[in-house]
């Protein structure tokens, strides 16, 4: 009788439904010292921007352009994670351009000729793997003169457009949305956006409408028992790279413009 009860219980049980198989989506960053970790926006973006069923992979390096990024061995790294099976789709947001201006050695680029040739490589090889390219233009360095920001970087975003344009590649115009955005807090609010406190010289400048040459002073990052350790990033005052506030708030512009040009990627971004 106590088994017959049993079997009557277990029959009269709601069946379980099967379970649905995730389909999960990866983003990959590449790109320089702007958007990795610790000194740009794409960590903050990894970290506060992207829900649970997408994985996001930040491949960013400093001091790297659209040449060095490739012959070191960094881009083969970023193809293989466009390769990595079980995804169902990857999207590669990729962009350079302040190393590949002029005055770098090993890593400058020729605007005209070959930063876009290099971009255009990079969309075509992400295609061919499966991935699909985002480009975006590079973030805003924030230095004024008189109340203007110089926006240096405005043809190396041109570039990009233009290639995203040829290539029917989508582009977030980081450029523009960060120059608009530094132009609008002027100097003073601007410098807060760095990795370190601006020097007191150096915010007396800014409420002028100028900045000025910052002193070289940096700060090792390491643990408070255990002392320096190789590789421990170190932190700055300068008008290219971002402390928290800053990756905050460009990761921030960064969703949202990727939100709205990549309609797609949306339900996976968290404003």
């Amino acid at each position: 009788m106590w088994a017959a009860t049993l079997a009557q219980g277990a029959a009269g049980q709601t069946p379980v439904p099967p379970v649905q198989p995730i389909r999960a989506t990866k983003i990959v960053l590449v790109g320089d010292s702007t958007v990795q970790a610790n000194s740009g926006w794409g960590g903050a973006f990894c970290a506060y921007h992207v829900t649970s069923f997408a994985a996001c992979v930040n491949l960013a390096r400093g001091g790297r352009s659209t040449s060095n990024y490739r012959a070191e061995g960094s881009w083969a790294l970023a193809l293989a994670e466009m390769r990595t099976p079980g995804f169902a789709v990857t999207y590669v947001l990729i962009g350079f351009g302040h190393n590949d201006q002029p005055g770098k050695p090993g890593r400058s680029t020729d605007l005209a000729t070959e930063f876009p040739a290099n971009m255009e490589r990079y969309v075509a090889e992400i295609r061919a793997t499966g991935a699909i390219p985002v480009l975006f233009t590079p973030l805003t360095r924030r230095q004024f003169k008189d109340g203007r920001l110089d926006r240096d970087l405005d043809p190396w975003a041109a570039a990009i457009r233009a290639v995203g344009a040829r290539t029917a590649t989508p582009v977030i115009d980081l450029n523009r949305l960060s120059a608009d955005a530094v132009q609008a807090m002027g100097p003073v609010a601007a410098n807060h956006l760095a990795q370190l406190p601006p020097p007191p010289l150096v915010q007396v400048a800014a409420a002028t409408g100028t900045t000025i040459a910052a002193p070289k002073t940096e700060v090792m990052v390491q643990p408070a028992t255990t002392g320096p350790r190789w590789g421990d990033p170190k932190l700055s005052f300068d008008y290219t790279h971002l402390g928290r506030a800053g990756a905050d708030y460009f990761a921030t512009q960064m969703t949202t413009a990727l939100g709205e040009g990549v309609p797609a990627l949306r339900p996976l971004l968290i404003p």
